[in-house]
């Protein structure tokens, strides 16, 4: 059962506002987990006046990614260790655990049991998530991030979930569990990302707000997803589900060429299953055009958008629409005129040409009509209003696919007046992201000056080089003057090599940084590429069996487990002298942003 919210957050901030240290929110939040921190502390034989800040990280990786980090929160908290830490951050796959860890209050030994029974019986209910695809394909900015929420994520993680990040409000306020931070990217700015590493390109979601942590610009995150102008709420849309989410926080498995090829072949498995849904009619009888007659229109025309969406420059599209015009017949009138000059004309016209026409053409047929001879339909109107929403969806899935939109969300910052940077707010959409993209581990929203972590734990669920996000967590920090520990190119690559099942990194000043490999020679001996191939990222849920799951929470927990006194050392050693570290320069971090917020504070 899903957290309720609790009585304080009763009294709803609503709009766009700036925070110039931690949010009111999480601030409390804070504060109160930190008296359960210094319990755990002190069950772990460490005595402490003040709480430090530890954090967990948890890295990308797809369904390996969320099985893992399941296993690494299942071990700390049977250890004792998951009460002494402050907060928990992830990004793609290791945010759909974090996000089971939240809807079931933290119940690690019901997360297994029910875990395993899921790929035991290989559960997943494919009418379910097809109907929220299709409603969710009704919104203005549908794209294929819910596609992938709804039929792909849902199917990798055999959970769909109608529960929202703000129910996870109640145990984080009342310092039950450690406040979670799920990470995202903006894509709009990736280029800025890989030329500067620009830290506006970093966005994050907790149960309370949505937003820039760079800009320290909000919404609440029940109002994220709403539609903004000028800092003011204009219109308001239900809380985005945790499905949803999960879409978008772990929306690249692969590169996009893997991506692409993907979504298309499982797009067009579809067909069949759309046409047992909604025609009635079933099995894998190929249609051809020879015998049409023994079509209906709206058969016809699913069968039409499908090979449309799956390759807009197949040659069968122009046969398929001449049989559609010869089924509607001549009481089309000027549409049928207007129908066949397109037809002439297909392979000459435009994109944007052909998919107004196929947008006009399924409007068309939604409208109530006189009953037609050549086909066999006999009602009034040829497509029902059911059909005509999965019509709807495979139309927007395709233009979605065809232009690779991920991500689409009203911009908060639309025509904002206190933004200088133009390309902020002058966008009516922005389009989020998985964060893996950039760093594959939360890194900047953890090393931001207002959280001020000690110590961080960073649990590595990568594909290949395990490194790679200390790598480029260190590059990212040089070039903004933020405290990490210093790395050499040569001792990382020595490293990867054979990789051990913990590294301590410390530096001058900021925090000290335990790195867990996942796959290392301490659990996998001389095997470590063989577990990597068995558990690639691209694997689909239905190929794992329950040997495997179980496997891969053993080998997670393992690292956990025989670095138990390592990590009570670290505890202890930042317990002692958290006081000391040298602290980000906000003004250094934030630049010129500062004054900004500071006269949007005076202005308000």
């Amino acid at each position: 059962m899903s957290c309720a919210e609790s009585p304080k957050s009763q009294h709803k901030r609503s709009g766009v506002y700036f925070a110039t240290g931690l949010q009111e929110e999480e601030r409390r939040a804070v504060h109160k987990r930190s008296f359960k921190v210094l319990e755990g502390l002190k069950k772990l034989n460490i005595q402490a006046d003040q709480a430090p800040v530890i954090a967990v990280l948890g890295s990308g990786g797809g369904l390996r990614a969320h099985i893992a980090c399941l296993g690494v929160l299942s071990a700390m908290k049977e250890l004792g260790l998951l009460d002494a830490v402050t907060y928990l951050a992830g990004v793609s796959g290791s945010t759909w655990a974090l996000s089971s860890f939240y809807t079931k209050n933290g119940n690690m030994q019901g997360i297994e049991e029910e875990l395993k029974h899921r790929y035991e019986k290989n559960e997943w209910h494919f009418d379910e998530s097809l109907d929220k695809a299709i409603q969710a394909s009704r919104r203005e900015n549908y794209s294929l991030t819910d596609f992938w929420a709804y039929l792909v994520v849902s199917r990798q993680t055999r959970e769909l979930h109608d529960s929202n990040l703000s129910s996870f409000k109640k145990q984080v306020e009342e310092g039950v569990l450690p406040y979670p931070i799920f990470a995202a990217i903006d894509d709009d700015l990736q280029d800025d990302w890989r030329e500067k590493k620009v830290q506006n390109s970093w966005f994050e979601f907790t149960p309370h707000h949505a937003g820039y942590p760079a800009l320290r610009a909000y919404v609440p995150i029940t109002e994220f997803g709403s539609r903004f102008e000028n800092g003011k709420l204009v219109r308001p849309e239900p809380e985005r589900d945790l499905t949803f989410l999960r879409g978008l926080w772990g929306s690249a498995l692969a590169d996009i060429k893997e991506d692409k090829a993907f979504i298309r072949d499982y797009f067009k498995d579809m067909h069949e299953k759309l046409k047992k849904k909604y025609l009635h009619r079933g099995g894998a009888k190929t249609v051809t055009y020879s015998n049409a007659e023994q079509m209906d229109v709206d058969e016809m025309f699913l069968d039409l958008l499908m090979a449309y969406a799956i390759d807009q420059d197949d040659p069968s599209i122009k046969d398929k629409l001449c049989v559609m015009q010869q089924a509607l017949g001549p009481e089309t009138g000027e549409f049928g005129k207007e129908m066949a000059e397109i037809i002439q004309n297909w392979n000459e016209i435009s994109p944007e040409k052909k998919e107004q026409f196929l947008d006009y053409l399924l409007d068309y047929l939604k409208k109530p009509q006189e009953p037609i001879t050549y086909s066999l339909r006999s009602i009034g109107n040829w497509i029902g209003d059911l059909f005509y929403d999965a019509l709807t969806f495979v139309r927007k899935t395709g233009m979605c696919l065809w232009e690779w939109q991920w991500g689409t969300v009203y911009n908060f910052l639309y025509k904002h007046g206190n933004i200088a940077d133009e390309t902020m707010c002058n966008r009516e959409f922005l389009h989020l992201v998985d964060a893996g993209l950039a760093i594959n581990t939360p890194y900047p929203l953890i090393l931001t000056p207002v959280r001020e972590a000690h110590l961080i734990l960073s649990f590595d669920f990568s594909a290949g080089d395990p490194f790679e996000t200390i790598r480029v967590t260190a590059d990212y920090c040089h070039q903004h003057k933020i405290p990490f520990p210093e790395v050499s190119e040569d001792q990382l690559k020595e490293l990867a090599k054979s990789p051990k099942s913990c590294y301590i990194l410390r530096g001058e000043t900021g925090p000290v940084v335990m790195h867990f490999p996942l796959f290392n020679k301490d659990n996998c001996g001389d095997d470590i590429e063989t577990w990597r191939k068995k558990y690639k990222t691209m694997k689909l849920s239905d190929s794992y069996t329950p040997s495997m799951v179980t496997d891969l929470l053993r080998v997670s927990k393992e690292n956990v487990q025989k670095n138990k006194e390592k990590i009570v050392n670290e505890m202890r050693e930042v317990t002692g002298k958290h006081g000391n570290f040298l602290r980000v320069n906000k003004s250094a971090y934030f630049g010129d942003r500062v004054q900004d917020i500071q006269q949007h504070r005076h202005d308000l």
